[in-house]
């Protein structure tokens, strides 16, 4: 049993496949989703590992939590969460968790809060189908009718469906297939809708319901360091001057064909007279001023 992630909810696109189709998906982020700290069975009695997620001011930590992560050393997590995990799937503190932690067309359940809509009705909130719209009923079309009984028992039962606070409720939705991941830029791409709003922060696991697919990464995806990735790939003695030959985005094919054609066409014009040039016109004048006064 793998360790879970942090995700925070972004929005909801579409994504085009190979054979044209077009499947909506949401967009989840990995936010710097690192493992905060390890339960043990001999210290707590069960393995668990604990995930943080986001990046958190410093006024808004209490102490004992911001002491918690320097033990730790990772930066002030904004949401906090544990998963329990099986002995072999345990990850070392401080590992940062990718989004290749799933493969495309696994299956995952993922854990929100719902969208909260306020105080509702009996009809919004249970889809009653309320008063009749005619013949006797005064500004009492919506209304849920009798809830309570007669002398007997004299109350209303607990769990009536009545009008209250809609939304806002912890659910999970089970079975939705990963369609794509992105390292690069943490992202994971669900099919379908998840639980909540945007920004709101989900609970991606594998599900419990179906196998885990071949190929999986165990006992998880870690996100390896760009330097480190930088240092294997680039020769010896090429480690340490590897920033200043990073190509930049932003610099565009035809703006570094016109630099090019600037730098070589100001290197021709050059006018500078060589050393030798130089000699040979002070020699000239030289002999100038002599021819003048014989």
């Amino acid at each position: 049993m793998r360790t879970g992630v942090i995700a925070k909810k972004v929005g909801m696109t579409r994504l085009f496949q190979e054979d044209g189709r077009h499947v909506p998906v949401t967009v989840l982020a990995l936010d710097n989703c690192q493992v905060v700290s390890v339960r043990t069975p001999e210290v707590d009695g069960y393995t668990a590992l604990q995930v943080g997620s986001g990046e958190a001011k410093q006024k808004n930590v209490a102490k004992p939590q911001r002491e918690h992560f320097a033990k730790a050393q990772v930066p002030l997590k904004k949401q906090v969460a544990e998963f329990r995990v099986s002995d072999d799937a345990v990850l070392a503190v401080g590992s940062t968790i990718a989004a290749s932690h799933f493969l495309p067309g696994q299956l995952v359940d993922i854990t929100g809060h719902t969208q909260g809509k306020g105080f509702a009705g009996a009809m919004k909130r249970w889809g009653f189908g309320g008063m009749r719209a005619t013949h006797g009923v005064s500004i009492s079309h919506r209304a849920h009718g009798s809830t309570g009984n007669r002398q007997d028992p004299g109350r209303v039962f607990k769990g009536k469906k009545m009008a209250g606070h809609m939304g806002d409720r912890q659910r999970t939705q089970q079975n939705l297939e990963i369609v794509r991941t992105d390292d690069e830029r943490g992202l994971i791409f669900v099919k379908g809708s998840v639980p909540g709003s945007k920004d709101s922060w989900l609970l991606v696991r594998d599900a419990v319901k179906v196998p885990l697919p071949e190929g999986v990464p165990f006992p998880g995806g870690i996100l390896e360091d760009k330097a480190t990735l930088h240092a294997e790939d680039a020769p010896a003695g090429m480690v340490d001057h590897a920033a200043e030959h990073e190509v930049h985005e932003q610099v565009t094919p035809e703006q570094q064909e016109e630099l090019l054609h600037t730098q070589s066409a100001g290197a021709g014009d050059d006018t500078t007279p060589a050393v030798g040039d130089e000699n040979n016109e002070a020699e000239g004048t030289a002999g100038g001023d002599e021819s003048k006064e014989s």
